[in-house]
């Protein structure tokens, strides 16, 4: 989805979380008076850094509105309010809702809420006795591309080790993942704060992503790249498939907070499809996830994210603090520092068309397929193939837990520098003409090493469990 809507009116600085104190202004103005209009719409509020709990819930109320939860580790609140004037009451410019910025769009254009995104049919429960048992690892051309196959002969992953699977919930009761799922580490976050709605309810995505990462290695059906780690369903991605920024957060502080060594996030931050306008909403939902992608990278969890299905150019997100370019398209989580970014290739090593790309942001590449060769995976009953950098990047997440079952004592950082030290590089195609209409299709900046297209190469699972080599290898960032 593209969504656009109207700037808020100037402020002096383009994040008030970054100038001057919230107590401060709180206490000097006098108490607002709230007009409840409607529904209440829920909000995330950037503060500055070190504003304590009490004041950031006074700060709130003040605003006309009420606290779900407060994230003090990164002065970021939760709130919900029915006043249209929330977000310049609460602090101008520091506060943001995904949900007032699509009915603000769906007022424009003449839609309702049902029209925008219809809500999708509830999934059948899966029974276990009948999904089929037949091995189909003969058709994970993907496991082989990366020596996924070969390296859970040697290493298939520590009960250790936890992947925080941050997308539409996993089937509980799949066999392929009943017996990696950790149920007390699952959490839903569509509420800005964790609760227990972690089970997949309308979308098969989430259990296909974690059938890539840790579908058991059974005989039967398919097999994850890790299938001895554990995996904990965070549900960010709500029923109509919006993954909204106060979920988003939620999910990465879960992760955090449950000493997870990997998140997988096959996701982009909604309202908007990417954010290749900029003003200061954009600016606030930059903020609040840089903020939580640098705390969950602090406290040892890994980011892994998809580049996007929307085949642009990417230009890296700043992080936190900073004011956001002007220029280019951003995709967030993806884009930020501390992220490993996935590109998709296709089965012959190709980035796939639809794959978005851009220096200085794509990590490395895994497969993601293209149509008629897309990756076969769990769904709620049995299995089907998927293609998308959604399905590219729990790959990746899945040689990441690799190396974290091998290096548990390695950090977030050194996880991924591991992950682009080991990939095998790929150098940008002679000719990218998909279309053969005879135009480039897109164009990769770079060399063989590090690009555009496929960052510092395929991931390799069976380098990640080889016998250690020297730290020089990894030098790469």
């Amino acid at each position: 989805m593209s969504l656009l809507g109207q700037p808020l009116r100037a402020a002096v600085c383009a994040f008030l979380v970054l100038c001057g104190s919230v107590a401060a202004v709180a206490t000097a103005e006098a108490e607002p008076s709230c007009h409840p209009q409607g529904r209440a719409l829920r909000y995330v509020v950037a503060f500055d850094r070190g504003t304590s709990e009490a004041e950031a819930r006074a700060a709130v109320t003040g605003g006309c509105g009420s606290t779900t939860i407060y994230y003090p580790q990164i002065a970021v609140a939760v709130a919900t309010s029915a006043d249209k004037d929330f977000a310049e009451l609460v602090r101008p410019a520091a506060a943001f809702s995904a949900q007032a910025e699509r009915l603000a769009v769906q007022r424009a254009n003449g839609t309702s809420p049902a029209s925008s995104a219809p809500a999708r049919a509830e999934l059948e429960p899966t029974d276990p006795t009948k999904v089929p048992s037949a091995d189909r690892t003969g058709e994970q051309w993907d496991m082989r591309a990366i020596g996924a196959d070969k390296a859970r002969e040697r290493e298939p992953g520590s009960q250790d080790v936890v992947v925080g699977v941050l997308d539409s919930g996993v089937d509980p009761t799949h066999p392929e993942l009943a017996s990696a799922l950790d149920p007390g580490k699952s959490a839903g976050c569509l509420t800005g704060a964790p609760d227990r709605n972690w089970a997949a309810t309308t979308s098969v995505h989430g259990t296909h992503v974690a059938g890539i990462i840790a579908a058991d290695d059974d005989g039967k059906g398919v097999t994850g790249v890790a299938p001895g780690v554990r995996i904990a369903s965070v549900k960010v991605i709500d029923d109509r498939g919006y993954a909204d920024p106060e979920a988003a957060v939620c999910g990465l502080m879960w992760a955090a907070s449950q000493d997870m060594a990997v998140t997988n996030s096959s996701y982009f931050v909604d309202p908007w499809s990417l954010s290749c306008t900029h003003d200061d909403r954009r600016g606030v939902v930059n903020e609040v996830m840089a903020r939580a992608v640098e705390y969950a990278t602090s406290a040892g969890t890994l980011t892994v994210a998809a580049a996007t299905n929307e085949a642009v150019a990417l230009v890296p997100s700043p992080h936190s603090g900073a004011r956001p370019q002007s220029e280019g398209c951003q995709a967030l989580p993806a884009g930020l520092r501390d992220v490993v970014a996935v590109s998709s290739v296709s089965e012959e090593r190709v980035k796939a068309g639809y794959s978005s790309y851009g220096l200085g942001v794509i990590d490395v590449t895994a497969p993601g397929g293209e149509a008629g060769r897309c990756v076969l995976s769990t769904v709620p009953g049995g299995y089907a193939p998927l293609c998308g950098t959604s399905m590219a990047a729990p790959h990746v997440a899945g040689v990441a837990a690799l190396l974290a079952s091998e290096h548990p004592g390695y950090s977030a950082r050194q996880l991924r520098r591991t992950l682009n030290g080991q990939a095998t590089p790929i150098a940008c195609p002679a000719d990218y003409d998909l279309t053969g209409d005879g135009s480039q299709d897109a164009y990769c900046t770079g060399y063989a090493g590090f690009n555009g297209f496929y960052g510092h190469g395929m991931v390799d699972a069976l380098a990640a469990v080889a016998p250690r080599r020297s730290s020089s290898t990894f030098s790469r960032n």
